[in-house]
């Protein structure tokens, strides 16, 4: 296969990370498909044959969790990798049972993703965090669980949590606490 056949779909909701990101991908032999919308990628997904994705993990009001698994039943061998600023352990996992090979934190180097592409095997030298989490990053951590338990109905979440849907919303658009 040569380099200008890596067909590769580019979900973001900023265009302006797209576009960028768009240009360094196809400087490394990449046919990049970019698009801001769910609906609009599930459109693309459909009429188009895919090897590699790069899917956000928040697309507007929607997850990138869903594009995962809508590219995964469309293409099985697609090659995806989750990228975030909004990262936690409870998407982090969805994110690879569902299929991803990889889930990277914004910024990410191009160089990474494109490794993160052949990811086939975790890595046991990851070294584990020197210390515990923060009070407030396990706080943004649990809010992140319960919401994936509640397929991301903030509502539901939110009663789950005894919270009112707003305290919550304003709580997940904070960006999470380094540990």
């Amino acid at each position: 296969m040569s380099n200008c056949d890596k067909e590769l779909l580019l979900i973001d909701d900023d265009a302006g990370f797209c576009d960028v990101l768009s240009r360094a991908l196809s400087r490394q032999g990449f046919s990049v498909k970019q698009s801001q919308s769910v609906a609009d990628a599930c459109q693309i997904a459909q009429q188009h044959k895919f090897e590699y994705a790069v899917v956000d993990l928040r697309i507007g009001q929607d997850s990138g969790l869903t594009m995962v698994k809508e590219l995964t039943a469309l293409h099985p061998e697609i090659k995806i990798v989750v990228l975030t600023g909004y990262a936690s352990i409870a998407t982090a996992v969805e994110a690879i049972k569902l299929g991803a090979k990889q889930y990277l934190t914004k910024p990410a180097e191009v160089a990474d993703i494109i490794e993160g592409f052949s990811k086939a095997e975790g890595d046991v030298a990851v070294e584990p965090a020197a210390n515990p989490m923060s009070v407030k990053r396990l706080e943004w951590e649990h809010l992140q669980k319960v919401l994936q338990e509640h397929d991301g109905n903030i509502s539901a979440a939110a009663r789950a949590m005894d919270m009112h849907r707003r305290t919550l919303q304003r709580k997940l658009q904070k960006k999470p606490v380094k540990h």
